[in-house]
């Protein structure tokens, strides 16, 4: 008798009802690309200087094989998308400021008397150290950033 009560609960019991399927969005005629993530982004700038580390200084240059200072800056932010000016005072006039004290990872650091006439930039990577392209008779390295003319605050593409 349990048996059979069991059955005749599991036939009446409802059954669950197909849901319908959502229909499809329309696909946008013109898909515009998203932008480059800060995540994804500030790891390509930073993976892009690494690679670098070694090549030889050269005043002017953008690479491949050698850099200047703003040419390692500008090409490193290139890979997530951002524009900078191959010159040191514009890459100031083209990021945010940023206190020394909150840098993060790809930030902009600067050296001189002030942000329009700074004469060198590197790039942060964090623990207080940089990537640069320092000066001719030297390569791309990791240094420290504080140096006495470190400017108080840094750029942010």
């Amino acid at each position: 008798a349990a048996e059979a009560a069991q059955k005749a609960a599991a036939q009446n019991k409802p059954q669950p009802r197909p849901q319908p399927r959502p229909k499809p969005r329309p696909a946008d005629p013109t898909p515009t690309p998203p932008p480059p993530s800060s995540n994804g982004g500030v790891s390509a700038v930073l993976a892009y200087a690494r690679a670098q580390v070694g090549k030889p200084y050269l005043w002017g240059a953008e690479g491949p094989d050698s850099f200047d200072c703003s040419g390692l800056t500008m090409r490193a932010w290139q890979q997530a998308g951002v524009n900078l000016s191959h010159y040191t005072g514009a890459q100031w006039g083209e990021t945010s400021r940023v206190a020394i004290s909150e840098l993060q990872p790809g930030d902009l650091v600067f050296y001189g008397s002030s942000g329009e006439s700074s004469h060198h930039v590197g790039l942060y990577v964090g623990g207080d150290q940089m990537i640069e392209a320092p000066h001719a008779g030297a390569n791309v390295r990791y240094a420290s950033i504080y140096r006495s003319d470190l400017l108080p605050y840094g750029g942010r593409p």
